[in-house]
């Protein structure tokens, strides 16, 4: 996991294209990683603590 984003600085995976509309952009919080819908920026936000988020992402399929 990148840890030199600027606060608030959302983005999403590296695997999004350009044309991809079904996008999620997260961002690092200061107690974790917080989850939002691209096309929905001021709608409702997930947010996961640090171990919750690693524990998650490396159960992920590769």
């Amino acid at each position: 996991m990148r840890t030199d984003r600027a606060a608030n600085d959302w983005f999403t995976s590296s695997y999004s294209g350009p044309h991809n509309n079904n996008c999620l952009e997260a961002r690092i919080a200061a107690h974790g990683i917080d989850i939002r819908d691209s096309k929905d920026p001021a709608g409702g936000r997930l947010h996961f603590n640090f171990r919750v988020w690693r524990d998650f992402v490396t159960r992920l399929p590769r």
